[in-house]
Parts: structure tokens; C-alpha cells; sequence
């Protein structure tokens, strides 16, 4: 009898293990993202606590479309099937079933294909999609009144409404996504009055639709290429919408993605005011529209951009968006920082079939699959709570709870960009720039250090403001010492017969760049310059460019430096150089050109020298401008360009005895050289490439069967 017992004990205690529905490990890896694009993994913000569906929720679920939470956590489920609306407690079991009603004609009534629903302090609205109205209900689940279609002639002709998802401000104003509406958001008032459109979606048109429409001239195939459909829409306490789509072309929102463009027109996600117009602030590493590095391989599970559905409003200006191609979460704060992504597809608890909707239920987020008639409750982990609460102490203001709170976060996440630079921010506010602009730094965020560092800089000027004055006047009284140096000096060798010195000839490009007519004359005829003082100048050229690599300001190049952007300097300007002066020699071999190749090698170099001349000292101040006169160094640079470029035009002119207009043609002949000798290289690259593979394929081949 005792053993009979114990035997029972230990099966009702297994029974009741497996039967609580505890928080399980989450099935998926939580991340963000890094300033270049990389994956940062990061703890679980929201981990899977249960899931429920029909037979929990004491419910015939059907095919669940939409999901909302009111205030009180009771949750609202749209079922298709069922034609109906599920409201759940807290406790998420049933509390009532809206699926039929007596309308204003005391006729009985139902739904047919509901879509969305919506939920105040007022009314419960539901979309009844194919009835082509909306469907108003009071707390209790009694009928209130039906919104049919909004009459105007602002409608196209023959346009069908079918309301899918509805959101209503604090003023009544019911702001309605209608599948089949291009127009944008329609705006009524539960009256049935129309009061407009807004935030019209304007998708990209392919180089093929843009053919089409100028070939057809037809309006309609103009209608449909340049707009798009919204698929959802939420709102937040201060009554601003957030509205999705999945209708704007994949590679377009991609390229938008990777190219950070911070502009709304291709994204899959706006933040609209009253009047339509997008108010999102897009100030993250890359703008809010789900996965950031996707795959276009055909043979990849899961291809292109982002399919986003739905959005909801969270706690401290967060906000989250879906992902129904890949079943996850993005969620982000107020300024449009990603701060943390999670969701997978799979059958495990946690993992979500085909996302369908989201909502938040105070610390908890739901979401709905479809697949499975069900919602997965996600709790909220101690670091989700640390960082919400780091948010509030950065909505209120206070920085140095701020800062404890994203030093918290640090301790259990040194990849998140966002706590450096919540940080960062908070000492910014608080006066302390100097620490402010090294965690900027550690976050890559250029723009906040500049912020920084311009207050740094002013308090800087005003300690030493006689001193920067005197600096600079002496050393343009140099500078003007060392041309008129420089003067005397061409003036002295050009009456000197016989060799010149490398000293001599490297002064003689001070000359030639402000004289180029005779300089370029007397290089070659005179013999002034030579290919060894033309070396040096390219050398002096190459260096500069290195110096430009490693030694720009923080603020105006902030990638990080490798060996390959050593290399990359290199070639960018030893390559083209030598293209030049190949191609160049060669076509100009060809048509009676009176330089050989030591004389358009000496030319071309000499005409680089501006180059050193100006991105020297640009990159020198770089270190001392803020990110808002970051112009001021690249007018510089362009002025040095097409100083060269009208030195080597001259110089080419000069060296082969050409005419002006003849001159122009050998110069196009030339750069279609370059790309030739380009072409040609790359080709005998590739070949080369093939036949050592091939050959060492052979002896790998005879080493294996010996």
C-alpha cells in the first residue's frame, strides 16, 4: 500500500509539472544591429510565457485575423470563420462572443468576413469587411450603430471599400484602411461624414512600368503603379497613426534599407499626423522596416525584404512592427533606434507559424498565429524592464537614472550601440561633453559626437582666442614666404644651363600650377621637370591620400580603419595614373602626338600637385570642423580636383602639340582607353586564374592517384 502510494504521489507531481503552463526557453535568438550592418546578439527582451488558443480560452477559434487590447487587458480576436469577435479577459478565457446583432431596421444582423477591430473607452468597432461597413458595439456587446460606405466624388469610379482595420483618436474621427483603396487612409466621423483622404502611399515604378506608361499615356496604369494600398494602422495616445503596408516593391524598400535612406516614400512603415503627413523620426543606424540583411538566394527558405502587417504601440514611446515573412518582431524607440528584434518560424512554444497580428498587454506582447488559431503571451525579462525603464528616465529627464539604467544595460549587453549612446546623451545634457564624445564614439554615432564636440570646441576658442589668430596669420605669411621663394627660385633656374637638381624641378611644379601654358612648355622643351621629380610628386600624391585615410577627423570619416583601406588607397590612385598615361601614350602614338612616354608620365604628375597641396591642410582642419562644416572640406577637395583636371587638360595640350578641339577628342579617346586596358586586364585575370586552377587540379589529381 505504501509503495501503491508513493507511485501515485510521484504521477500526480509529474502530472501537474507538465500541466502548469510555465514561461518556456525562447526557441529564437534576440539581436540587433551594428552601425556597418553586422548581427549583435543581445538577452531576450520578451521570452515565451504560454500560448493560447480555443481549447484554453474555452473558444471555437477559426481563422483569427486581428487582435487588440484595451485597457483592461481584456483581448478582442476578429475570428473569419466563425464570423464573430472573441473578448477574453486577463485571464484570457471567454467572456463573450459578438456575432450577431438587430441593426437600425430591427432586422437581425451579422457579419460577413470581419477583418480588423478597434477598442476605446467608448465603443468596440469592427470592420465587417465584405458588408462594407462598420460595426459599432458598447462594452456590454450591445448593438450601438453601422458606418456604411463614405459617399463622395473623391472615390474613383467604381471603387469597392472594404475596410480591414480601423484606428479612432481622442475626437471620435475614425481612420480607415480599405484593401482595395489606393487613395490612403480615408477619415470619417462615426456620423458616416467623409472627411478625406490622407497619407497616400507612393510607391517606386520599375524602368519597365515607367516605358509602359509613357508608351500607353494611360491613366489608370499611372494610378496603379505610383500607389499603393496600407494594410494596417494603429494610434497612440497623442492620436499619431502608425500604418503599414506590404504592397511597395521589394528590392526598392531593400535598397532603401542599405542605402539608410531616412526619407518615407519606400518605407513599409509611417508615423502620420492628423493631416496625413509623416512625422517618424528615422534616426537609427537604419531606417524602421523590419530585417536589415536579408537573402536574395534562390534557394534560401525565406527571400527579400520584410513583409510588414501590423504595428502596435508600447510602453515610453516604443513601438513594434511585424515581420509575416519571417514571423518576428522589430521593435524600436521614439527616435527609431532598433532596439531589439526576436521570432522565428517552427512549433515550438514561442516560435509563431504565420504572424498575423500584435499587441501589448501592459509588460506582456502578444502575438497572433494564424496558422494555428492561436496567441503566444511573451513576458517581459529583467533586461526588457531595464530598458524600458532607462526609456522612461530618458522621457523624463533624468539623466543621471539614465544613465544608471543604460549602464545596467551594458553590463548584461556590451553590444547595444543605443545604451553608449543614451549615455552618451544624458552627459551631453549634462554638461560633461569630453566623456560624451567617447561613448559617441564607441556607438559610431558621428552626428552626437559633433553635437559634443562643438561645445567642446567653443569652450576651447574662448580659453586660447588671441592665440588662433596669431597662428593662423603666421602661417599665411609663410605660405606667401614660400612662393615668393619659390618665384625667385624658377626665375634663377631657368637661366641656368645644364642639369637641374630634383630640388629645383620638384620647385618648378609651384610654376607650372599657376602658369600652365609655358610651364608645361618649358617641362618638356626646356627640360625643367624629369621622370624621377615627376615620381616623387606622385609619391607625395599617393602619401597624401594616406594621410587623408588615417588622418581625417573622427567626425567626418568615422569607418574604421583596416589594412584594406591602406590598400584601397593605393589603388585607387596608382591605378588610374598609370591607366592614363598607358592609354594616353598609346593613342597618342597613333595620332601624331609630339610626347613620348616619359613626357606624358612627367606631365601628368606635375599636374597632380595641387592635390597634396589642398588635402594636406584640408585634412588637417577635418580635425577641427564639426559635421556641419563638413562642406567647407569638400569644397576644398573638388577645388583641388578640377584644379588637377585642368592642369593635366593643359598639360596633355602642351606636351603633344595638339589643338584645343583636337585635344578634347584624344582626351575621350583616352579614358575609353582606360576602360579597354580594364576590360582586357580583368579578362587575362580571369583566364590566368582558370588555367592555375586547372593545372593545379592536374597535379592534384596525379598526386592522389600516385
Amino acid at each position: 500500500m505504501k509503495k501503491a502510494i508513493r507511485v501515485l504521489l510521484v504521477a500526480v507531481c509529474l502530472l501537474m509539472v507538465f500541466t502548469t503552463p510555465v514561461a518556456a526557453a525562447a526557441p529564437y535568438q534576440t539581436y540587433t544591429y551594428s552601425s556597418t550592418g553586422f548581427v549583435l546578439t543581445s538577452p531576450d527582451a520578451y521570452v515565451p510565457d504560454k500560448v493560447v488558443d480555443g481549447a484554453i480560452a474555452s473558444a471555437n477559434f477559426g481563422e483569427l485575423r486581428d487582435m487588440v487590447v484595451d485597457k483592461d487587458g481584456n483581448v478582442y480576436l476578429v475570428d473569419a470563420t466563425n464570423a464573430c469577435v472573441h473578448v477574453l479577459n486577463k485571464y484570457y478565457r471567454l467572456t463573450r462572443t459578438i456575432n450577431s446583432f438587430v441593426n437600425e431596421q430591427g432586422v437581425p444582423d451579422g457579419f460577413n468576413n470581419p477583418s480588423g477591430v478597434f477598442v476605446n473607452d467608448q465603443y468596440i468597432y469592427i470592420c465587417d469587411t465584405d458588408n462594407n461597413r462598420i460595426v459599432l458595439f458598447n462594452h456590454d456587446g450591445e448593438f450601438v450603430q453601422t458606418v456604411g460606405k463614405p459617399e463622395s466624388n473623391l472615390f474613383a469610379e467604381g471603387s469597392i471599400y472594404k475596410p480591414v482595420a480601423l484606428a479612432v483618436d481622442s475626437y471620435g474621427r475614425m481612420f480607415i484602411v480599405s484593401s482595395t483603396t489606393y487613395e490612403g487612409v480615408i477619415v470619417m466621423g462615426i456620423d458616416g461624414s467623409f472627411y478625406g483622404f490622407i497619407g497616400a502611399q507612393k510607391a517606386t515604378v520599375t524602368a519597365w512600368q515607367a516605358i509602359w506608361k509613357f508608351i500607353s499615356q494611360n491613366a489608370e496604369d499611372e494610378e496603379t503603379v505610383t500607389s499603393t494600398e496600407y494594410n494596417n494602422i494603429t494610434i497612440d495616445k497623442d492620436n499619431f497613426l502608425y500604418v503599414t503596408t506590404n504592397s511597395i516593391d521589394e528590392a526598392a524598400q531593400q535598397n532603401a534599407i542599405m542605402g539608410k535612406d531616412k526619407g518615407g516614400t519606400l518605407a513599409p512603415v509611417k508615423k502620420l499626423n492628423a493631416s496625413g503627413t509623416d512625422v517618424m523620426t528615422r534616426n537609427g543606424f537604419y531606417p524602421p522596416s523590419g530585417e536589415v540583411k536579408v537573402s536574395t538566394s534562390a534557394t534560401s527558405k525565406i527571400q527579400g525584404a520584410s513583409s510588414i502587417v501590423d504595428a502596435a504601440v508600447g510602453p515610453e514611446g516604443t513601438w513594434s512592427i511585424i515581420d509575416d515573412k519571417r514571423s518576428k518582431v522589430f521593435t524600436y524607440d521614439n527616435q527609431g533606434n532598433l532596439l531589439f528584434a526576436f521570432g522565428d518560424t517552427g512549433s515550438q512554444v514561442g516560435s509563431i507559424s504565420t504572424i498575423k497580428a500584435v499587441a501589448y498587454s501592459g509588460n506582456d506582447m502578444l502575438l497572433l498565429d494564424k496558422d494555428n488559431a492561436s496567441f503566444t503571451v511573451y513576458r517581459r525579462t529583467e533586461y526588457g524592464d531595464i530598458l524600458i525603464s532607462a526609456l522612461e528616465s530618458q522621457n523624463l529627464r533624468l539623466y543621471d537614472k539614465e544613465v544608471e539604467g543604460w549602464t545596467e544595460i551594458l553590463k548584461r549587453n556590451n553590444n547595444f550601440d543605443i545604451a553608449y549612446i543614451g549615455i552618451a546623451k544624458a552627459m551631453s545634457r549634462d554638461g560633461d561633453y569630453e566623456n560624451a564624445m567617447e561613448y559617441f564614439r564607441v556607438a559610431y554615432d558621428s552626428a552626437g559626437y559633433s553635437d559634443s564636440y562643438k561645445e567642446v570646441r567653443k569652450e576651447w576658442i574662448s580659453k586660447y582666442f588671441l592665440i588662433i589668430p596669431v597662428v593662423i596669420i603666421v602661417f599665411l605669411v609663410l605660405v606667401l614666404k614660400f612662393f615668393g621663394f619659390a618665384g625667385k627660385k624658377n626665375k634663377a633656374v631657368s637661366l641656368k644651363v645644364g642639369q637641374k637638381s630634383v630640388t629645383e624641378e620638384i620647385i618648378y611644379a609651384f610654376h607650372v600650377i599657376f602658369h600652365p601654358f609655358d610651364g608645361f612648355w618649358d617641362l618638356k622643351h626646356e627640360k625643367r621637370g624629369s621622370v624621377r621629380s615627376g615620381f616623387l610628386i606622385l609619391l607625395a600624391t599617393i602619401l597624401s591620400f594616406f594621410y587623408q585615410t588615417v588622418g581625417t577627423g573622427y567626425i567626418h570619416n568615422s569607418a574604421e580603419l583596416t589594412s584594406d583601406s591602406l590598400y584601397l588607397t593605393l589603388a585607387s590612385v596608382a591605378v588610374p595614373v598609370m591607366l592614363w598615361i598607358v592609354a594616353n601614350w598609346c593613342l597618342t602614338t597613333l595620332f601624331e602626338g609630339e610626347g613620348n612616354f616619359s613626357d606624358v608620365f612627367t606631365a601628368t604628375c606635375y599636374a597632380l600637385t595641387p592635390l597634396p597641396l589642398v588635402i594636406i591642410p584640408g585634412t588637417f582642419c577635418s580635425n577641427f570642423l564639426t559635421a556641419e562644416e563638413a562642406s567647407l572640406v569638400s569644397m576644398l577637395t573638388t577645388i583641388g580636383f578640377l584644379w588637377a583636371g585642368m592642369l593635366l587638360f593643359f598639360g596633355m595640350m602642351s606636351t603633344h602639340g595638339y589643338s584645343f578641339g583636337k585635344n578634347i577628342v584624344t582626351i575621350l579617346g583616352t579614358i575609353v582607353g582606360m576602360i579597354f586596358i580594364m576590360f582586357v586586364a580583368v579578362l587575362f585575370t580571369t583566364l590566368l586564374s582558370k588555367m592555375f586552377t586547372f593545372v593545379y587540379g592536374i597535379i592534384d589529381e596525379i598526386q592522389y592517384r600516385m
